[in-house]
Order: structure tokens, then sequence, then C-alpha cells
């Protein structure tokens, strides 16, 4: 699925794939893609230290192999560093599944559930995999199914419309597939390994040092 596609469904909202019906004003093309919008949405879920001295900002799919092959590698710094603010930016442009995994994990969120389904399907080795894999996933981590189905259908638009902000700001990095970083003033466009994350967090830092 290409982002042109993903653009397509965004803007339709189709009932088959978005619950939330697009607004006649409500245009992709102006969202907010600043860098602090990039790096402080207040509606994209985070972890790590709230507080840290570096934001590395992950696009990611739960379609996507390279970004499950790095994901705890991204996790083992942040945990280690302790001092790192990770920015989870869903941004679904594998398959059509990918767009239902991301609004069940950002549905999640309203029950702060949002890591535990994000790490359930990250989990699931391989890509195109089906919804319903996703589902029973995220449901064996423990979210209460009921609960997501209502806070999706409660907060459609709002997830729509973060979608949508994710796919611009990715459209303004020029960023061409997943997984990509933003590190401090660094773009890293490929799967890296705990050394290399390492590597590229020092240098952000080293970089904000002299400026």
């Amino acid at each position: 699925m290409s982002r042109r596609t993903l653009a397509q469904i965004l803007a339709v909202a189709g009932a088959r794939y978005l619950i939330a019906p697009a607004r006649a004003d409500d245009n992709p093309s102006e969202a907010d893609v600043s860098r602090e919008a990039i790096l402080r949405d207040p509606a994209t879920p985070t972890t790590g230290n709230p507080k840290g001295d570096l934001t590395i900002v992950v696009f990611f799919d739960y379609n996507c192999p390279y970004c499950k092959q790095s994901e705890p590698e991204l996790m083992r710094l942040v945990k280690t560093d302790g001092r790192i603010r990770l920015v989870y930016k869903d941004w679904p442009i594998l398959t059509e599944a990918s767009i239902k995994g991301a609004q069940w994990a950002l549905a999640a969120k309203y029950q702060d559930r949002y890591d535990e389904a994000h790490y359930a399907m990250m989990a699931i080795p391989g890509a195109k995999i089906p919804a319903e894999r996703m589902r029973e996933a995220i449901a064996k981590a423990g979210v209460d199914m009921d609960r997501l189905d209502a806070d999706l259908q409660t907060h459609a638009g709002e997830i729509t419309a973060l979608l949508r902000r994710n796919l611009a700001q990715a459209d303004s990095l020029g960023l061409q597939g997943t997984p990509a970083y933003i590190v401090g003033q660094y773009r890293v466009t490929s799967a890296l390994n705990y050394e290399g994350f390492k590597r590229v967090a020092a240098d952000a830092r080293a970089h904000a040092a002299k400026n």
C-alpha cells in the first residue's frame, strides 16, 4: 500500500477502515508539520523519561519486519540510558491491516494501555500480519477489548486526525519508508542495533552541546 493510498483512505475515512467521517474543513495538507509538533504533539504516545535531554521520534508500521527487528534494540537503549524521551508515530503505510493496528493501539491509549497494545503487535514476527491476529495479540496483552472498541468509536475523530498529522509530518521530512528515526538533529532511515542507536544518540547530544 502506497502513501497515496493511505492518504486517500484517511481522506475518505470509509467505515471499513476508519470510523470517523472526514470533515469538509479537515485538510491533511494543513497539518502542523513544525519541529515542535513532530516532537511534542500532545496526542502522540510517548515513553521513556518525559524530562529526558534527548528525544527520539520513531515512525513505524506494525507490518514492518525491520521496525520489529530494531524495536528491542531501541527499547534497550531507552532503558539503559535513562535520559531519552521516545515518541511513537504510528505511520501505517504498508497494508490495510496496518491501519487497523494503528487505530487499535491509539484507542488503547485511552485506557492507558498503548504500550501493551504496541508491544504485543510489534512482537508478532513477519510482515503482512492480518488484522485478526493483531487483535488477538492485543487481547492477550490484557487490553480491555470492549473498552477499546468503545474508545475507538468515541475518539475516532481524534485518532483519524492524529494519523493524518503523522502522515503529513512524515511527508514533510521526506521519509520514504519505515522504520525512520529522528534523533535530535539527525534522521536515520534504517534499522539499527543497540550500538547503532547508542552511537547516534551520543552524536545528537554532542551536536546539541555545540549549538
